[in-house]
């Protein structure tokens, strides 16, 4: 297999840590949920929008939900803008026709106006990069529409259906600690979660000099074209390479052990899904050319569980404590478990579980 050249590793190293997230997730076409504190919201959305236009070159659309969201609005919120050279609205011969049409009617006054046979459809397509703000806070209907778009990759509106593009990146942005309170079928289809903390940069945002946006609750843009960090032959390069990268049976008995662990774990209740385990192994591909690689190291497979595995863990209760079935109390058992977090639990079984050589 081919390493990606110089020039494709540098733009790499240049990115930060949300422009990797997004590389990451359109290299091996999934999707991931943003954490933020709720003043930064609008800088990370419009952040976001940044990448998605000059590092990639992708088209974004973003919906603010809340609890009036509703499936329409989640649908018109997808959609780019109407593209200025459609078909229907630059074509010359639907000009023509609208003459001709237009010169008819002024010869028939009073004939009733009847609809053309050739009125256009919908032209509008969604985005390439989709931000869904607050998607915690939806109603059930809308994040089961979310469920169907990430599995089946289109849309039904009112007139049409509405197929996704690729690459498509879907980003849930949120407050932090806000993951819980989702559809937990949903939060198992996404891929990784990003934690961004108030210390981190925002560089495409403070190279633009925007640091007070002001966002609707629902707006899209329109992307002019231009020359983006990586091109469509970047993303399918990474990808074709994360297709080829090897994991030895080693490394596959590690990623193993770690799922025994986790699921054994005494804080852990449940989120150790099989589309996490495969989640696991297909970012760890993701990340070896990133780094130069064709295989796949332990170091690969734990940082791809820190990154996979933190939004899915349901921490249990004292009272959900299997030791509890034995005799143990629940005042103990409820202060051993007071303030452990699932990346406390993540942490300690990557020191426990042993690392082949």
């Amino acid at each position: 297999m081919d390493i990606p050249g110089e020039l494709l590793l540098s733009k790499v190293q240049a990115l930060s840590d949300l422009e990797l997230a997004c590389l990451l997730c359109l290299i091996a076409d999934q999707h991931f949920i943003v954490e933020a504190s709720a003043t930064a919201l609008n800088h990370v959305e419009q952040e976001l929008k940044l990448i998605s236009t000059g590092i990639f070159g992708l088209s974004c659309s973003t919906l603010e939900c809340h609890k009036q969201t509703t499936v329409d609005d989640f649908g018109n919120g997808l959609l780019e803008t109407e593209s200025s050279d459609s078909y229907f609205t630059a074509s010359k011969e639907s000009t023509r026709l609208d003459l001709h049409l237009s010169a008819n009617k002024a010869r028939s006054p009073g004939r009733r106006s009847v609809r053309s046979p050739m009125s256009p459809p919908e032209s509008r397509q969604i985005a390439n990069l989709v931000i869904l703000k607050n998607l915690d806070q939806a109603p059930h209907q809308v994040q089961v529409q979310t469920l169907e778009l990430i599995r089946g990759r289109r849309i039904f509106t009112r007139t049409t259906v509405h197929v996704a593009p690729k690459p498509f990146l879907l980003i849930a942005l949120l407050p932090e600690d806000h993951i819980g309170s989702m559809n937990r079928h949903l939060i198992d289809h996404f891929f990784i979660s990003h934690r961004h903390g108030p210390a981190d940069e925002l560089p495409n945002l403070e190279e633009l000099g925007e640091r007070s946006p002001t966002l609707s609750s629902m707006s899209t843009k329109k992307i002019e074209p231009k020359q983006s960090v990586f091109s469509r032959e970047d993303l399918e390069t990474l990808s074709q390479l994360e297709s080829s990268v090897r994991m030895s049976s080693d490394v596959r008995c590690y990623v193993h052990n770690i799922v025994v662990f986790l699921r054994m774990h005494r804080a852990v209740s449940s989120g150790i899904t099989a589309a996490a385990t495969r989640h696991v192994n297909v970012l760890s591909r993701a990340l070896a050319p990133l780094h130069g690689l064709n295989y796949v190291t332990p170091s690969l497979v734990s940082l791809a569980a820190r990154k996979i595995y933190t939004h899915r863990i349901v921490l249990t209760t004292p009272e959900g404590d299997r030791s509890i079935q034995w005799g143990s109390s629940i005042d103990a058992v409820r202060e051993l478990l007071d303030g452990v977090t699932a990346r406390d639990v993540i942490d300690e079984i990557l020191e426990t579980v042993e690392v082949p050589l």
